[in-house]
């Protein structure tokens, strides 16, 4: 449930400059909006150190189904290419590769999917180049995500700006705008370019690394373009490159829940994160990131402990979006009206059980 509202004077002037390197970043800093502490739900100390511990266990038994579904299902569609009879097996390929990657790009960076340390650093390189995203800049970029989650000026991982943009939202279910521009990225690191925002959040000292892997995943494309004119055939594309594109649908259909349509510029995630209950195809491609209130709020506790952490915080937080249905009930309305009213968002309300909203910090009128 929610309820639809604005806040006070930082959300009254727009449009609003989400740029890494405009005023509101500069503002986010001075008012304590930029790495603020956050409000957290009380749980007893050694609970939460059992949910936050690690095992090999579930991420091994995810990632082979995951790794051995994409080698059958790539390896049907390329036996039965090009008959019509591929285009199923080149679909369930696609999702796993183009949104399956998405998710495990997500937890292997977090670290806390695997116990052991360099498997979630192996696996996190194989995401990564999978869903076309550096490394190291998407490390460096969802720290400050989840640093300053939702704050304008600070968070480069905001996905629908408001008003937002509802033509990039829904050509990008076939990745037309992120495919571009991580292939734009790639070069541009290939030759030894950051932009400004970027030298923003990246550490000097890591800038070497970024090019360093932008030259070998270049190497791989171009080898992959010579492999399709000798076959002329688009086949080798439909195995690396294009199921980034194709198979995507399903992690925006996901995404999209984390934080559209809520508020912006505060220090609470029970008001800026949805958690939605998801069905369990979905919550396996998806690596339970429908619990994102619970990731965010914890981001530690492994992806396969999420379901615990929920019923640990569901008295203190509003009550979880029973389906995808449920939750794009209220995103679209609210988008929809955002156009017309940048201001609107839809406010979560709290259950009797919860501590109030943490109040954050607001620029001086």
């Amino acid at each position: 449930m929610s309820l639809a509202g604005t806040t006070d004077a930082h959300e009254k002037n727009f449009p609003r400059d989400y740029s890494l390197t405009g005023p509101l970043n500069r503002q986010a800093l001075d008012i304590g909006l930029a790495n603020a502490e956050w409000y957290k739900t009380d749980i007893p100390r050694a609970r939460m150190k059992e949910l936050m511990q690690r095992s090999d266990g579930p991420a091994t038994r995810d990632t082979i189904l995951w790794i051995g579904f994409m080698i059958i299902f790539a390896g049907l569609g390329t036996y039965l290419w090009p008959s019509p009879w591929s285009i199923p097996f080149f679909l369930a390929y696609g999702v796993l590769y183009g949104s399956g990657g998405d998710s495990r790009w997500h937890e292997f960076g977090h670290g806390t999917a695997f116990k052991t340390a360099w498997k979630n650093e192996f696996f996190y390189q194989i995401a990564c180049f999978v869903i076309m995203r550096n490394p190291v800049t998407w490390r460096w970029s969802h720290s400050r995500h989840h640093t300053d989650t939702i704050i304008v000026g600070r968070d480069p991982e905001i996905a629908a700006m408001r008003p937002p943009d509802l033509f990039k939202l829904l050509i990008n279910f076939v990745g037309l705008i992120d495919v571009p521009t991580a292939m734009s990225q790639m070069v541009r690191y290939t030759f030894g370019k950051l932009d400004n925002g970027e030298k923003d959040y990246i550490p000097a000292s890591e800038h070497e690394k970024v090019f360093f892997v932008a030259r070998i995943w270049f190497a791989i494309y171009l080898a992959t373009a010579v492999a399709a004119l000798w076959m002329q055939s688009i086949l080798p594309f439909m195995i690396i490159g294009l199921p980034r594109m194709y198979g995507c649908w399903h992690g925006l259909l996901c995404g999209i829940t984390q934080h559209i349509g809520l508020a912006e510029d505060v220090l609470d995630h029970r008001q800026n994160c949805r958690t939605v209950l998801m069905n369990p195809i979905s919550r396996f491609i998806y690596l339970n990131m429908n619990y994102h209130v619970e990731h965010h709020m914890f981001p530690m506790v492994p992806y396969y402990r999420l379901p615990e952490l929920h019923e640990e915080m569901k008295n203190d937080c509003p009550k979880p979006y029973s389906s995808f249905f449920d939750a794009y009930r209220e995103i679209i309305p609210t988008v929809i009206r955002q156009l017309r009213d940048p201001t609107y968002f839809a406010r979560r309300v709290l259950p009797e059980s919860a501590k109030p909203y943490k109040p954050a910090p607001e620029p001086a009128l």
